[in-house]
């Protein structure tokens, strides 16, 4: 028998099942993560495998810094370091002559580790305008950040920023209002959510620092103070004064009425005493 006569079976079953036409693909190649979500800076490991038995080549492609920590006849693993931007990744196998490639889309953000917010000013009369400004200085992705302004639990004012360019950026939003007087019993504040529920991760936020608003309401003036409560006190005096000089003439009018009339009568009981006299 030959030296390797043995193993021309399942070497020959071998090649028709890795290569069973020329035309034909008849492996496949996996990614994991099949969706790569990494902080801004940071690392990632990435999976390639096969369902080739016996790969010739295998590998990834990117433009990234990449290192080759494992690999086995079908799978290697990779670590892609200092991603700073929103990229792809390209895991490619060749078997039997043909080389098959799968395709991760990379995705950066960068969460809202620092929300500031601003009052100003932060004394204001009631009634007065005052501004409120709201700002992340590094933030990716923008488009999937939303920044509310609250005074309080109660929503003043909300942003997003739908359409903004990819890459590490700088959020901002004002809202500009007038003083009410309750708005010195609450507290304001920011909060910055970034969504990153359609990239398979779960919403990240955080809330600025509160800041207090302290609304001024002016005092009436001493001056006119006084000068009301005197004119008050002369309009008083004036009309009690009408009103007693009002009662005591009526009083004094009776009075004389009452002597007039008993002095009629005596003068009448005189004139008919003299008449019976007569």
């Amino acid at each position: 028998m030959a030296p390797f006569g043995c193993w021309g079976l399942p070497v020959a079953l071998l090649t028709l099942l890795c290569c069973p036409g020329s035309g034909e693909e008849v492996f496949e190649i996996y990614m994991d993560p099949k969706q790569v979500v990494v902080k801004y800076g940071e690392s990632q490991k990435i999976n390639c495998s096969t369902s080739c038995p016996q790969p010739e080549a295998g590998g990834l492609e990117t433009t990234l810094s990449k290192e080759l920590l494992h690999e086995e006849a079908q799978w290697k693993q990779f670590l892609v370091s200092n991603v700073s931007q929103d990229t792809v990744l390209h895991c490619y196998f060749t078997c039997c002559g043909k080389q098959v490639t799968k395709t991760a889309n990379v995705s950066v953000f960068y969460p809202p580790e620092e929300v500031l917010l601003t009052l100003q000013p932060t004394y204001v009369s009631l009634g007065g305008s005052f501004t409120i400004e709201c700002r992340v200085p590094d933030v990716a992705p923008l488009e999937k950040l939303t920044l509310t302004l609250l005074h309080g639990n109660r929503t003043l004012h909300k942003k997003t920023f739908e359409g903004a360019t990819a890459g590490l950026q700088e959020a901002l939003t004002t809202h500009n209002t007038t003083a009410h007087r309750e708005d010195g019993n609450h507290n304001f504040s920011c909060k910055a959510e970034l969504n990153l529920q359609s990239l398979g991760q779960s919403s990240i936020w955080k809330v600025s620092e509160p800041q207090m608003l302290e609304v001024h309401v002016p005092k009436p003036d001493n001056q006119m103070v006084i000068i009301i409560t005197v004119v008050s006190m002369l309009l008083f005096l004036f009309v009690t004064s009408v009103l007693l000089c009002f009662v005591f003439g009526q009083q004094w009018h009776q009075r004389r009425r009452g002597v007039y009339g008993v002095q009629a009568a005596w003068r009448s009981l005189r004139r008919a005493y003299r008449v019976q006299a007569a």
